[in-house]
Parts: structure tokens; C-alpha cells; sequence
């Protein structure tokens, strides 16, 4: 049998590739990963009880997460996603919406569609330095009842904004809050971010294997021990988690929290200070997000896929690349690492770097204005050009890559802001779903 996944992997690992991208181990170089084997592989014999009904070893382990003493502590083994969709599901019942903010993974537009659920998409601000959108806007959203706020914090690009005053204002209101923390479980180490379980929020999810050394979908659902629906929410989990669950992963997540406990960050910032100095040495322009384990760096007169390449061209791979930039996401140094630093920096200093060039490259002018969402399929569809689509229904949300977040939704209205946007994706050769030659899809009487 031909090994393509086994093949490819392999490839780049004796190629010798250094990760500034997820998961957060960084190919073994971070953390104690190495502790685990696989014949640890097993399930839920004598002894080794049962996630779906922790009485033992896993509860145990469960109750030792206590980043802070309100909140109770659920393991995720299939990913950040099961425990948002659970969420989601716990609050379904009543004919009130949800509050989102437009920047919210997939997954929450997914936990809408199964239980078929209105929402109210919040207005947003964008960050000036990555384009990106970054802080939802409650301005004039209280007109009606909400059963559930959720928003992201922080955006992919370890951008933050005042999520403090964002709880707060819907818990003035009696709305219970999710906050999608997925790039957050590092948040609340020295230096680094707070999280918003300081702040109260009922619900918080964190995917541990992000940024911290754990195996992939290894994540953790945190309840506030107050939080409404909170039993609700825990019967849900056993809906959206797999029945034979990962040991393995959950075993990393323990060697993901001892780290996170024992964790110094001198030397993490020791090192982010040298890589700092070897990038603008070299000509690079950075913008430093509020989260230092996120470092974002563009070129004069180059587009980001363009700097990306420069970087795969000495085996360094990154985590994402947009018309303007490239994302690094930094490993957690630590004493004793194995991570290539030497080799890292030494690669940067010998980067060729071409002869620069012109670009004209504008801004995407992004939706920012409050909107309606509303779970919707559609039996009928029809393909229309961008220039005619005024006033149709969206039947497929857009979605640019990267991030890969969707900015506009199924079920919208569109509008004309809504085609400028598609005119300019269209124009640049951008890779957007839900955009194909010129046309979305959308609703057919």
C-alpha cells in the first residue's frame, strides 16, 4: 500500500523541518511529549475508568486543571469544536438568539445549523495592523432577548481586545458567555495575556494542543461552577465526544498541564528577544499582537504567500500567509528544550532575500456592521454573477483562506458593501469559498 499521509510526514521530518506553526509540542521539540508511548493506547478497562462517567483516575486528573478555583474542568479529545457545538446545543431550547461575534470559528455556525438557531451577528472593529477583524462591538444589540454570547479572544493573530468589559456588559444583562479561548491555553503564564476565566465568563475552551505541548485535539472545557445549564452542558458532552476516547490524548494533556504549572518564561523570552532582533536585521517589519507567543512580519513590496515561500526555502514552516503578512507562532522555550533555535536564527541570516518590488495591494474593505443569521437549508439554489446578486439570500458562507474564517454567512441578505468585497476577492485571485468565476450561490425561490 501506497503511505501518502506516512510518506509526506516522514519527508519533512527528516528534512529536517522547524515548526513555527501549531501544535504546540513543535515536532517533539517542546515540552515532554516524549514520555508517552504508544502502548499506552488503551480503553476503558478495570481501572482506567470512563470520561463519559468520570468516577476515578480521569476525574482525579480532571480536578488537578484548577487554573482557577470557580471553574470545573471537562477533557476535550475531539478538539475546542466538540465543546463549543456542546454548548451550543445546551442552550437551544426557547425561541431567543444568540449574540456572536463575526469572527467566531466554523464550528459555532455549525452548532446553529444542527439545532436550527437564530443568532445576531455583532458589528466589529478591525485591527489596524493585520487587517483582521478583532473586537465585537455591543453598541446597539440589546433591543431583544439573547440566550448565549459567544466571541473569540484572542483572534488568530494573538490580537486581543477588552474581554473583561465584553463579559461584563452581557452578564449586566443576564446573558451567559462562551469565549472561544482556542488560542489562549497559555494565556495567564508571566507575560503573557490574562484569560477570561479571570473575568467571570460561564464557559471557556481552550485547545491545549495549540500552544501548549499536547497532542492534537487535545483540548479542555472549562464551566464556571455557577454557569446556567451547566448540567445540561456536561450531559451534551457525552453527545459530542467519541465513545472510545484517546488515553493517549488525555494523558497529554496532563504532561500539557504540568508544563503550563512548572513553566518559567525568561527564557522564552530570552529567545523571542533574539529572534526579534535576527528579523529586523534581516529587514523584516514586525507587528507585536498582545499574545508574544504570536509574531507577525511583512516585507516591503512583497505579499505575504511571497515571504512564506522564503521561509519554506530554508525548511521553516509557518502557520499561515495572507496578502500582507505571515503568522509565527513561537514555541514556549524552555530549560532543556530540543527545539533548533541555533539553526532557526542561522537560517533567517542567510534568507536571500529577492530584489524588492513594487506592490499595490489595498485593504479588503470588510463587513463590520451588525447582522442577522438565521439556521437555514435550503432545497432550492441557484448560481448568480456578483453584479446581479443584490438583495439575494447567501446559500453557502464566505469563507477566504487564509484564515479560513468565514466573514459573510449563509442566510445573510446581500448587500452592496457585500459585493464590493466579492468584486475586490475576485479581482486580486484570492482563494475564497463560496466565491467561484465571479458567482456565489444563493437561494432559489
Amino acid at each position: 500500500m501506497n503511505k501518502p499521509i506516512i510518506k509526506n510526514l516522514t519527508r519533512l521530518k527528516n528534512h529536517g523541518a522547524i515548526s513555527m506553526h501549531v501544535p504546540g509540542h513543535k515536532n517533539m521539540t517542546i515540552g515532554n511529549l516524549k514520555k508517552l508511548n504508544l502502548a499506552l493506547d488503551m480503553t476503558e478497562i478495570t481501572g482506567l475508568d470512563d470520561m463519559h462517567h468520570p468516577e476515578e483516575i480521569i476525574l482525579e486528573s480532571m480536578e488537578k486543571f484548577k487554573k482557577y478555583d470557580d471553574y470545573d474542568v471537562y477533557f476535550l479529545v475531539n478538539g475546542t469544536t466538540s465543546g463549543i457545538l456542546t454548548v451550543i446545543q445546551a442552550f437551544s431550547e426557547g425561541n431567543s438568539k444568540y449574540l456572536i461575534s463575526r469572527n467566531v470559528h466554523k464550528s459555532v455556525f455549525h452548532g446553529l445549523d444542527l439545532t436550527k438557531q437564530q443568532a445576531k451577528i455583532t458589528s466589529m472593529q478591525v485591527s489596524r495592523y493585520t487587517h483582521q477583524y478583532v473586537e465585537p462591538l455591543l453598541n446597539n444589540d440589546f433591543d431583544e432577548e439573547f440566550k448565549l454570547g459567544i466571541c473569540t479572544y484572542p483572534n488568530y493573530y494573538g490580537e486581543t481586545f477588552e474581554v473583561d468589559k465584553w463579559i461584563e456588559t452581557l452578564h449586566d444583562r443576564n446573558i451567559p458567555v462562551l469565549v472561544d479561548e482556542a488560542h489562549g491555553a497559555h494565556f495567564d503564564l508571566e507575560g503573557f495575556p490574562r484569560s477570561s476565566m479571570k473575568y467571570n465568563a460561564d464557559y471557556v475552551v481552550q485547545s491545549y494542543h495549540k500552544t501548549l505541548p499536547a497532542l492534537t485535539m487535545g483540548s479542555v472545557l472549562f464551566i464556571h461552577k455557577e454557569a446556567p445549564r451547566k448540567d445540561q452542558v456536561i450531559e451534551y458532552l457525552t453527545y459530542f465526544q467519541t465513545s472510545s476516547p484517546s488515553y493517549l490524548i488525555m494523558s497529554s494533556l496532563e504532561l500539557a498541564q504540568e508544563f503550563f504549572e512548572e513553566f518559567k518564561s525568561n527564557i522564552f523570552f530570552e529567545k523571542r528577544s533574539k529572534l526579534i532582533e535576527t528579523l529586523l536585521k534581516k529587514g523584516f517589519n514586525l507587528h507585536e499582537p498582545a499574545d508574544p507567543l504570536k509574531i507577525v512580519i511583512n516585507y516591503d513590496g512583497f505579499e505575504g504567500y511571497e515571504v512564506q515561500e522564503w521561509f519554506e526555502n530554508e525548511d521553516i514552516y509557518i502557520e499561515l500567509a495572507d496578502e500582507f503578512q505571515i503568522l509565527l507562532v513561537l514555541p514556549l522555550w524552555h530549560k532543556n528544550d530540543i527545539y533548533p533555535f541555533k539553526v532557526l536564527i542561522e537560517k533567517i541570516e542567510n534568507m536571500i532575500i529577492p530584489e524588492r518590488k513594487k506592490i499595490n495591494s489595498k485593504v479588503s474593505p470588510l463587513m463590520t456592521k451588525s447582522s442577522d443569521y438565521s439556521a437555514s437549508y435550503f432545497q432550492k439554489i441557484k448560481e448568480v454573477s456578483i453584479e446581479d446578486a443584490e438583495g439575494e439570500i447567501l446559500a453557502q458562507h464566505i469563507v477566504p483562506y487564509p484564515p479560513g474564517i468565514p466573514i459573510l454567512f449563509k442566510g445573510e441578505v446581500v448587500t452592496r458593501h457585500m459585493i464590493e468585497l466579492f468584486k475586490d476577492y475576485a479581482s486580486k485571485g484570492l482563494k475564497v469559498e463560496g466565491l467561484s468565476n465571479k458567482k456565489i450561490i444563493v437561494k432559489d425561490e
